[in-house]
């Protein structure tokens, strides 16, 4: 064992997260809803737990239990308009308590 991070990716197009089921049963299980957040070119996804919260909707999207997290407000007012489609690597991060995607708003790479 390395001790790297398990890292995973998730899809990123129209203005929408796609969360696949393993990440969603592994990190989110019973949630509905996530914050997320730009720290300089890093996209932090954070597990809302308290339904009063607020956040995303993290929405069913299909019957294998897929979600999307439909936020292109959040992404243009980023920078990140609705045609970009891209595979964003996450790893769960312990010191934020949620998954980051390393350089998800570099968009020159």
């Amino acid at each position: 064992m390395t001790g790297a991070p398990n890292r995973e990716t998730t899809p990123l197009k129209r203005g929408g997260l796609y969360i696949s089921r393993a990440i969603y049963d592994r990190y989110f299980a019973g949630l509905q809803t996530v914050i997320l957040l730009r720290r300089e070119n890093d996209l932090l996804i954070l597990p809302v737990r308290h339904p009063a919260g607020g956040g995303y909707l993290l929405k069913l999207r299909n019957g294998a239990g897929d979600r999307v997290v439909n936020a292109p407000d959040f992404f243009r007012e980023h920078g990140v308009d609705d045609d970009v489609e891209r595979e964003l690597g996450v790893v769960w991060a312990p010191e934020v308590a949620g998954l980051l995607a390393a350089g998800a708003f570099n968009l020159t790479i």
